[in-house]
């Protein structure tokens, strides 16, 4: 009995699995999987599931010897690469922003962000929202991480300062020239103020969000920031990660979710080492020694 199956398995079965088809299994276990993602909420999905039947449909015809019905089914094949370009175009686009400005030279960053700034720029930004919810005062903030947002900065007015809670009320008074855009904030510093971001392609959001959350949640759609939102309606806190939006939350609760979200990411560069790469400190110390003399 075991010489049976030891004999199927080796006739069955390559002779030997290769570290590169174990690598080969992985990348296209990854694609399959982040494409499935990136349609999961998306009208495409339906699109998605159409192809696939039309496939399956394609294979069962061809096993019935439907001669003219396969030989149509396998013109649209070969057009199939044109067709799903033209239908998935808003999609790939958006992947192919996010691997552009995915920070994939993160070894030549100057390295400037701490901890420390994070939690000051948390901190601030948590007391400004809960006065902003308390006075129905709009606002729109974007914490960058990996995905780069120059061409939303560009937009808008560029900033380099500190993230503080007056500054922020100030900028988000309803009378004040930047109140109605976004301000932007990278490594614990605001970069920009009054940006313009991308509305949200969801069409079933509910009808009672504003343009200000389909813009939160467009953002977060399109790269990997969080975004923190104030209605100027309500009052209520909300925040945007991922193409999902966390509504009426507590200030505490805001808090918390930026920590969980920004200060976590820091922590894991660190112990990967590339919070201050090596290039960074290099360049730190020729400054200091320079300073020196």
């Amino acid at each position: 009995m075991l010489e049976a199956a030891q004999t199927f398995l080796q006739t069955t079965l390559p002779i030997s699995l290769r570290l590169a088809d174990l690598l080969d299994i992985a990348i296209l276990s990854f694609v399959i999987y982040k494409v499935l993602w990136i349609l999961r909420k998306t009208s495409s999905g339906r699109v998605l599931w159409g192809i696939l039947i039309l496939l399956c449909a394609m294979a069962l015809f061809s096993q019935m010897e439907l001669i003219a019905t396969s030989f149509l089914l396998g013109k649209l094949v070969e057009w199939g690469v044109v067709v799903i370009i033209v239908l998935f175009q808003p999609e790939i686009r958006r992947f192919l922003e996010r691997v552009g400005s995915s920070r994939l030279g993160l070894v030549f960053s100057s390295g400037r962000s701490t901890p420390m700034d994070l939690e000051f720029a948390i901190a601030q930004t948590t007391a400004a929202y809960a006065d902003m919810s308390r006075d129905k005062v709009g606002a729109l903030m974007v914490f960058e991480r990996q995905n780069l947002l120059d061409d939303v900065i560009k937009t808008g007015t560029t900033l380099d300062c500190a993230v503080s809670s007056e500054l922020l009320k100030n900028i988000f008074w309803n009378k004040a020239p930047l109140h109605d855009g976004a301000v932007i904030v990278r490594e614990g510093r605001i970069v920009g103020a009054g940006c313009m971001l991308p509305l949200s392609g969801n069409v079933n959001l509910s009808r009672d969000l504003g343009m200000r959350h389909r813009a939160g949640i467009g953002m977060s759609e399109h790269s990997d920031a969080v975004v923190v939102i104030v209605s100027e309606e309500t009052g209520s806190i909300s925040a945007a990660v991922g193409g999902m939006l966390k509504r009426h939350l507590a200030p505490e609760t805001l808090e918390r979710l930026l920590r969980n979200e920004l200060l976590n990411d820091t922590k894991e560069a660190e112990k990967k080492g590339t919070q201050i790469p090596l290039i960074s400190q290099l360049l730190d110390r020729g400054r200091k020694e320079g300073d020196r003399l």
